[in-house]
């Protein structure tokens, strides 16, 4: 039966819990009834059956009142203590620990332990236990004739609630760690799934660039051709010159990456040919972007006290390029890169001026294919790939990514952790 819709909260799933108080309530009516009719117990008759009705109304409560469609840890805690005092009462009425029923008493405490958090779960034995030793010393006796023919030694009657102690902690236990290995089982698959989701995402990307870098060739070539005629036809005009140079350079780095593309996506990069520092990484890669862009980068580099090289990596390096491309993409006139270093951690954080993500969004950020419904400016609305490929190969290299709207500067925010031990063994 499945109790959870996540993984990561204790969230209990209400119809199945409503379904369990139903079954309860009913046990508790039919007991009731059955026993003062049938077997002409005394006992308090009306006052057992608005116990009862109290936790019909809850449900009632909870099937058409409460709209959400999993109960918080907080909500179910409440309606459990509802339904531990409940029993309690009735428990009371009807004579106290040495009612047969007694056992359902640590039934709502040990169901709990599986399915809300350490805190709820304790303090749920705690109203137990105490509800237990209560009903140990006050209670209505056992109603007639079966109080006229049936004795216990004190010996047997207080090994009554230790018993029931003792099957209530271990029960509690049992569940408690059964639950937590569940989730984490979960947990596991979850993160699998996920990673062959992207996985997928990553071949599927690449045969689509496989096949862009076949269409792009030809206009790329065409490109190629008509520089190196302004070239020709320009050769006296110096400044006209150094653009359309640039402007070759660039047609020239177009043409490798879409040779790599379509041909062989293992070769090495030239744009990095050595094992260098991350903070070289990164002036390398703000210099290819200076070249081409009107924005400033701003690199702080005061907290970085890590020099140590680390060996190339392809993914590292388009993986920074698209986070600081984006950056650059969408920041008004200055990009922000802080790299900070210890002897355990190694942070960059990029940042931009600009709007930052949408908030529509913000908690989808590094799913590809991602758009935004409140982009004015639709020409840079994009397709989220970027982002999603950047994040998919850093994190395939131990990196963990959190993308967030800045507080400081209200643009994009983008950090970027790894631990040492990881990034030095890469």
């Amino acid at each position: 039966m499945k109790f959870f819709e996540t993984s990561k909260f204790h969230t209990l799933k209400k119809s199945t819990y409503i379904s369990l108080r139903w079954i309860g309530i009913f046990g508790q009516l039919l007991s009731i009834n059955f026993v003062y009719f049938y077997f002409n117990f005394e006992f308090n008759f009306i006052a057992t059956n608005l116990i009862v009705f109290v936790g019909v109304l809850s449900n009632l409560f909870l099937t058409y009142f409460y709209k959400k469609t999993q109960l918080s840890d907080r909500s179910a805690l409440l309606f459990l203590i509802i339904d531990i005092f409940q029993l309690g009462f009735l428990l009371y009425l009807t004579g106290g620990i040495l009612n047969p029923f007694v056992i359902f008493i640590i039934i709502p405490t040990v169901f709990a332990s599986s399915n809300l958090g350490l805190r709820s779960n304790v303090l749920l034995v705690m109203i137990t236990i105490l509800i237990i030793i209560f009903l140990t010393f006050f209670s209505y006796d056992l109603p007639k004739p079966l109080s006229n023919h049936f004795h216990v030694s004190n010996y047997y009657y207080y090994s009554i609630p230790i018993g029931l102690i003792i099957a209530l902690v271990f029960l509690n236990y049992f569940a408690i760690t059964f639950g937590t290995e569940s989730r984490l089982r979960k947990e596991a698959l979850n993160k699998m799934e996920e990673v062959m989701a992207k996985e997928h995402e990553m071949l599927s990307l690449g045969g689509q660039a496989a096949a862009a870098a076949h269409s792009l060739g030809t206009p790329m070539s065409t490109i190629k051709i008509i520089t190196q005629e302004l070239m020709k036809q320009l050769k006296d005009q110096k400044d006209v010159v150094q653009d359309i140079e640039l402007l070759s350079s660039q047609v020239e780095r177009c043409n490798q990456i879409l040779k790599k593309l379509s041909l062989n996506p293992n070769e090495e990069d030239e744009f990095i040919d050595e094992d260098i520092s991350l903070r070289e990484y990164l002036k390398e890669i703000i210099s290819s972007f200076e070249k081409t862009s009107e924005k400033k980068f701003i690199l702080n580099l005061n907290q970085d006290s890590n020099s140590k090289k680390i060996t190339k990596s392809i993914e590292i390096i388009y993986g920074l390029r698209n986070f600081v491309g984006n950056a650059n993409k969408y920041s008004s006139s200055k990009v922000f890169i802080n790299l900070k270093s210890d002897n355990i951690i190694t942070e960059i954080v990029i940042e931009d001026d600009g709007k930052g993500y949408p908030y529509d969004i913000l908690s989808k950020i590094g799913e590809p294919y991602l758009r935004s419904s409140n982009l004015a400016n639709k020409d840079k609305s994009g397709l989220g790939l970027g982002i999603f490929i950047g994040k998919t190969l850093l994190e395939k290299n131990f990196a963990t990514i959190l993308c967030r709207n800045s507080k400081t500067r209200n643009g994009a925010e983008v950090v970027i952790k790894w631990n040492n031990k990881d990034l030095f063994k890469i």
